[in-house]
């Protein structure tokens, strides 16, 4: 071989093994598969070209490297159909849809305690944000036999329901109202006033401006330390108004998980239900009460159930309802109140009468209570109950002064302690009446109304029943 022919040989050999090298070296990118954006009608968004599975994130492009997150919530044969989690401002169509992965997981840890967020995570009160550990964002279902009864008290700082309607550690209760009628109040002073480690609160559905009333007023300096806001206000996506509920009882979970007792305050359920029957109205789902559709009701008791005691931790859970004109019979509330292990009712005329918080105790129960008090606490609760009840069946003739005092020893019995149930139920907003403290005034007035009853009813002359001054109606 000549000299040129080796060296052309050399050469090629030298320029081989370097090409080798760079083909070692480079990867080919992975096709990435992406749809069109076929059809947008309200908040549904219909997808062609484009496989994933329910509950998938999406990206849709609507300029240069901008645009908007979708999550997937059903299909239709090969179409998909997504919703924004965001306003849908940009969209053309056949906008170019990609997956950008698998439902959500959640952040949880200790610099969580603190912090304001929303319902994706990002913080709302300006500061930046660590990391943490990730669970998944729904959770997983809990064995009923891996739940402990509930056999402690809980002390919530209020003396009503400390006393009347007792809550016990890991009890889901339902606190229902009209608007206007005092719950976020009430929600608030159990905020401040509850022995609980940690303090998780969903504010889903409300008003942009309560947030920061409820974290400065409700909640204040000392509160926020201990507790992990997650606000999804009314002009946010319904998705992102439903992902904040599951995000706050994910972080709750886990917080019981490393034994601690949670106060998990929902308010409301009721959002919740509204943004689940949105999204299951723009997937297709059929309306079968009221406009909601299935979903929701097969949604709600998933949410609720992964409260209550697991382990050596307990979430205590106080889910707020709006009762939409007062009617107990609503829907959701009817649902809910099936699910929850208790409900606390607050009335409109108690409200305007003044009494503040406004509970019902005639139509307001805690199931778990017979448990967790002793025998004297609940003779005296059903003679509280008792007497309210009697007043209340008795009203119309005793506001016209058709009764006559000492036709009936029960009725003069009510008539006499009204204001003194009244004052016992009505508490200032920033006094905490602890549990010990609650049911020794219990004891008192249960007692002042038993000598009250054995005592010659007023307006008795001679022995002939005569007219008497009466209360004015509640």
């Amino acid at each position: 071989m000549s000299d040129a022919a080796s060296f052309q040989a050399s050469q090629f050999s030298r320029i081989n093994s370097r090409v080798t090298a760079m083909h070692s070296t480079l990867s080919s990118p992975e096709p990435v598969a992406a749809g069109r954006l076929t059809r947008l009608s309200g908040m549904r968004l219909e997808v062609s070209g484009l496989r994933a599975s329910i509950g998938s994130r999406c990206w849709i492009e609507t300029g240069h490297r901008q645009g908007l997150v979708a999550e997937v919530v059903g299909f239709e044969g090969e179409r998909l159909v997504l919703m924004c989690e965001s306003a849908g401002t940009g969209l053309t169509p056949g906008a170019r849809v990609t997956v950008l992965g698998d439902s959500e997981s959640v952040s949880v840890g200790e610099h969580l305690l603190g912090r304001i967020i929303d319902g994706a995570g990002r913080p709302l009160d300006g500061l930046p944000m660590s990391s943490g550990s990730s669970v998944p964002l729904r959770g997983e279902t809990i064995s009923p036999m891996e739940r402990s009864s509930i056999c402690q008290p809980l002390d919530v700082g209020v003396r009503a329901i400390n006393t009347l309607l007792t809550i016990g550690r890991g009890q889901r209760m339902g606190l229902f109202a009209g608007s206007g009628v005092g719950k976020s109040t009430l929600l608030g002073m159990m905020t401040r006033f509850t022995e609980a480690d940690v303090v998780v609160v969903g504010l889903v559905g409300e008003r942009g401006r309560e947030v920061r009333e409820f974290v400065e007023d409700s909640l204040g300096p000392e509160g926020l330390k201990r507790s992990v806001v997650v606000a999804t206000p009314a002009d946010t996506s319904p998705l992102m108004r439903v992902a904040g509920c599951w995000r706050a009882t994910a972080i709750a979970e886990h917080f019981r998980d490393q034994g601690k007792n949670v106060l998990l305050l929902m308010d409301s359920l009721t959002r919740f239900a509204q943004a689940q029957r949105e999204i299951g109205l723009a997937a297709g789902e059929p309306p079968v009460s009221r406009g909601y559709t299935p979903s929701v009701f097969s949604t709600l008791p998933n949410l609720i159930e992964r409260a209550g005691n697991v382990g050596r931790g307990s979430i205590t859970a106080v889910y707020t309802v709006l009762v939409e004109g007062d009617d107990l019979q609503d829907p959701i509330a009817d649902a809910a109140r099936a699910i929850l292990d208790g409900h606390i009712v607050l009335s409109r005329t108690m409200a305007e009468s003044g009494v503040y918080p406004a509970i019902d105790i005639e139509a307001s129960i805690s199931r778990s209570m017979l448990q967790i008090t002793p025998e004297e606490q609940q003779t005296h609760a059903r003679l509280l109950k008792e007497s309210f009840a009697t007043y209340r069946a008795n009203q119309d003739l005793i506001s016209v002064g058709a009764y006559r005092s000492g036709t009936d020893a029960n009725i003069d019995r009510a008539i006499q302690s009204q204001d003194m149930i009244r004052g016992f139920i009505q508490q200032p907003l920033s006094e905490r009446v602890g549990m010990p403290e609650g049911v020794a005034e219990l004891s008192r007035l249960a007692n002042d109304m038993q000598v009250t009853q054995t005592l010659e009813p007023a307006g008795l002359r001679g022995g002939q029943p005569s007219g008497m001054s009466l209360p004015q109606a509640t």
